[in-house]
């Protein structure tokens, strides 16, 4: 399929684009007219009896449960020991909101 300039630019209006550089305008041209070619080989496949997809697999999401696991509780001690700043029991932060 071939691609006018008129299209082209219309096509950068609602994509905001600025094809001023004439041969940024014609690799974009090429660039589109090949896009436009390979959906245009989609339509010799024969598609007629094929249900369309919903889902690419029959798989269903498999999910496991949520669970604590001893050794991933970190005691408090241990989580505050490489802090830079720290108070007995929390991480001590720049503030980085103020009062309003």
């Amino acid at each position: 399929m071939k691609i006018d300039n008129a299209t082209l630019d219309r096509i950068a209006e609602l994509a905001r684009l600025d094809f001023s550089d004439p041969s940024a305008r014609a690799a974009i041209l090429a660039d589109m007219e090949r896009v436009l070619g390979f959906v245009e080989k989609l339509n010799e496949v024969d598609t007629n009896g094929v249900e369309p997809l919903i889902f690419m697999t029959e798989e269903a999401d498999v999910l496991r449960d949520d669970a604590v696991v001893p050794g991933d509780i970190v005691p408090k001690a241990d989580a505050l020991r490489n802090s830079p700043v720290k108070d007995s029991d929390y991480f001590k932060v720049p503030r980085v909101v103020d009062k309003g």
